[in-house]
């Protein structure tokens, strides 16, 4: 009877051996799952607040000085422009980036230095590739973030979409 102790010891060990790796590999395969759902999160707040900014600066192109349509040259003026007798408000504050999580967009301009839309600096590949907004339908099947371009240009009064 004595001699099945030291073997039912090993198989023990064993069993104790092939747990945690399970647990490993199960907690390996949850953050897995947590980071591309953050990553789904980032990329919803990307598209809201690249959106964000190019309604404003099509606000601040329609709503100047009458008879005045120009874009802002500086994101400041979508927080306070001061065009007019009254100050207004086109974004109440200017949004971090959320890739990057710092408010560094890149600056879309025209040659004369207006703004007229901003892109995410990061060179990070997106998850979505498909089922954007019309206004974000040059956005399916980027490379990278830095190709979803939030630019506003006035034909027709709507938010036109600019290629990559």
């Amino acid at each position: 009877m004595h001699e099945c102790v030291p073997r039912i010891r090993g198989f023990t060990y064993i069993g104790i051996l092939f747990a945690l790796a399970f647990v490993g590999f199960a907690m390996a395969a949850v953050g897995v799952m947590w980071s591309t759902a953050a990553k789904r999160e980032r990329e919803q707040q990307l598209l809201w607040s690249g959106d964000q900014v190019r309604r404003a600066i099509a606000s601040f192109y329609t709503n100047g000085p009458p008879g005045v349509r120009e874009y802002p040259r500086d994101l400041a003026e979508l927080i306070e422009d001061r065009r007019g007798p009254v100050l207004r408000r086109h974004l109440r504050r200017l949004y971090a980036d959320p890739m990057t999580g710092r408010p560094d967009w890149q600056l879309i301009r025209l040659p004369d230095t207006a703004i007229i839309g901003v892109a995410s600096r990061s060179g990070g590949k997106p998850l979505k590739h498909a089922g954007f907004s019309d206004a974000d339908a040059s956005f399916e099947n980027s490379d990278c973030y830095c190709d979803w371009r939030f630019v506003y240009l006035p034909a027709l009064g709507r938010v036109i979409p600019v290629g990559r």
